[in-house]
């Protein structure tokens, strides 16, 4: 394994982290919900599909806008990194899917089990990111090391 380390920003790193887990603490602070979002998106998409007001969901799509508009802002003070997929379209559609259908079966994503709940010391999230992370380990080293 090699680091690359023209592109390796651990400033930007050390200043993204900070911030999500500053919004993440916000969030619950100010609405006593965790900041995760498969959560944040899949409960404006259930009351949709139902036909509801999104009326109630309005704090998270507030937290979901900002997400989107986090990269225009971000060009204010500095130039976005280059984006790159290591995959096809393909396999990032077959990828999205299992994390969604992952993140459903697991009651929560990355943010709401990695960033949220190991703050909060949750031994249910705590399984979860083992599982998950170890799932993307092995997942790299089939694809890159035995598939490719």
């Amino acid at each position: 394994m090699t680091l690359d380390w023209i592109h390796f920003t651990p400033g930007a790193a050390l200043a993204g982290g900070a911030l999500i887990g500053l919004a993440s603490a916000l969030y619950l602070l100010g609405n006593g919900r965790i900041a995760g979002i498969a959560g944040l998106v899949g409960e404006p998409l259930a009351a949709l599909l139902r036909g509801q007001s999104l009326a109630p969901q309005a704090s998270r799509l507030l937290f979901l806008l900002g997400l989107l508009l986090s990269p225009w802002l971000w060009q204010l003070a500095a130039d976005l990194p280059a984006r790159q997929a290591g995959a096809s379209t393909g396999g990032l559609v077959v990828a999205g899917l299992l994390v969604g259908f992952g993140s459903r079966l697991g009651n929560g994503c990355t943010s709401g089990h990695g960033v949220c709940g190991l703050s909060r010391l949750s031994g249910r999230s705590l399984v979860n990111v083992l599982v998950f992370m170890g799932a993307g380990f092995a997942t790299v080293a089939v694809t890159r090391h035995l598939l490719g």
